[in-house]
């Protein structure tokens, strides 16, 4: 083959690859991304410190929050009273041990589990469930909890507009949301 045909067929092969990134470019910035999800996923930990990479406890929940388009709605309705509730938005709660834990005075071996509640008055009822990956509570199945303990619930001056999960220096998870917060003994 002569030199002239090699340099012809290079910039030919040069000009394919060149078009074909445009094409597959093209393609990825015609890709559609749905807005920002209404009740955002979160993350909380234990120990809460980033610097601490060994964790004990995650759990990934939605954050809901009490106004809607600009109307406050009432923690009762969305969370109500003697009802199996999701605790947060969209997808079940899911709490991962990475270790074997009491929670609530009751052993729990290492795992992930769905984390719902039973909001009550003076005491929230805390569910370990073994079904994961469910959406909100629509298919709770109690056939599958692994434990049910008692949280206590305390009022506290300051309101938290989005749904929140953090832990105490010891451990104890804590969910605040309104003016209510739940508070769940855990030791490891």
């Amino acid at each position: 083959m002569g030199t002239t045909k090699i340099i012809i067929m290079k910039k030919i092969l040069s000009l394919i690859v060149l078009m074909s990134t445009f094409v597959i470019s093209t393609e990825v910035s015609a890709q559609k991304f749905s807005g920002l999800d209404i009740s955002p996923a979160d993350i909380a930990t234990y120990p809460s410190s980033y610097r601490v990479a060994d964790k004990a406890i995650k759990v990934i929940y939605g954050r809901p929050k009490l106004k809607k388009d600009g109307v406050t709605r009432d923690l009762a309705d969305l969370a109500p009273a003697g009802k199996v509730w999701r605790t947060g938005a969209n997808e079940a709660s899911e709490i991962t041990f990475y270790k074997d834990a009491t929670v609530g005075g009751k052993s729990v071996k290492a795992g992930s589990y769905s984390l719902f509640t039973i909001p009550g008055e003076d005491e929230w009822t805390v569910i370990l469930n073994s079904n994961l990956n469910q959406w909100g509570a629509y298919s709770y199945d109690s056939a599958a909890d692994v434990i049910r303990v008692s949280a206590k619930t305390s009022t506290a001056s300051e309101s938290l507009e989005v749904f929140s999960i953090t832990f105490t220096d010891d451990g104890d998870m804590v969910m605040g949301w309104g003016t209510t917060r739940v508070s769940l003994d855990i030791s490891l």
